[in-house]
């Protein structure tokens, strides 16, 4: 029985996971999935005022009020920025970090750095109706969105702390639709030893298109030895 901790992107929640961690705990798996402050069913709390290190400590404070060990943290789109921030403070705690179609940035990189042209202006025009919130700049049909906090995008991660103590890093990519921002973060790992990383057609929200192949993959990290 393996742990996971499941971290959303932006404009998201909790919800976003329920089919992937009902399948996971069907598989005998313990599985967490916080949402981050000012989204999901916490949307009551957003302002403009919530920062990257908010949300970081948001996860930070499930692994040790639940005294998670031996973590599988899973982040999802700007999730990876989170898990990110988490890894150096509670590196030693985590078995394995998985970015499931994730921005994944260096030491010093906020999310505005890596993110596309597009993307930046996308986030300022999305929060002119509510500044410091933005706003999805993608259809979002039936799904339950809210703004998110411009300063969660404009924080960059801090590294130099525990995360060189985590054995396994794996990297989930879509490949519809591609090339996306993410397809230079899968480049620049595809052939590093230290990562896996597996290929999935799917649309930037996989388990939407693929729930049962990213299942697949989740629950096989879970049964590797810690």
């Amino acid at each position: 029985m393996a742990t996971f901790v499941l971290v959303h992107g932006a404009w998201g929640g909790s919800y976003m996971y329920t089919p992937l961690a009902r399948i996971l705990r069907q598989a005998g798996h313990n599985v967490f999935v916080p949402s981050l402050t000012g989204l999901g069913e916490r949307a009551h709390l957003a302002h403009g005022g919530i920062t990257l290190t908010d949300h970081i400590n948001d996860v930070v404070e499930v692994i040790d009020c639940e005294q998670l060990n031996d973590v599988i943290l899973v982040g999802h789109s700007y999730g990876g920025m989170v898990i990110t921030g988490v890894s150096a403070l509670r590196g030693s705690r985590i078995r394995t970090l998985v970015y499931v179609d994730a921005f994944l940035p260096q030491n010093g990189e906020a999310l505005w750095d890596i993110a596309s042209d597009f993307e930046r202006k996308a986030y300022i025009d999305g929060q002119r109706g509510s500044p410091g919130l933005s706003q999805p700049f993608f259809p979002v049909g039936e799904r339950r969105v809210t703004g998110h906090p411009l300063l969660t995008l404009l924080q960059p991660v801090k590294l130099g702390g525990e995360e060189g103590r985590i054995g396994r890093r794996v990297y989930l990519y879509a490949t519809n639709n591609t090339p996306t921002t993410f397809t230079k973060f899968r480049d620049r790992i595809v052939s590093d030893p230290a990562w896996t990383v597996h290929e999935l057609a799917t649309g930037h929200l996989m388990w939407d298109d693929d729930l049962q192949g990213v299942a697949k993959i989740l629950i096989a990290e879970g049964t590797l030895s810690s």
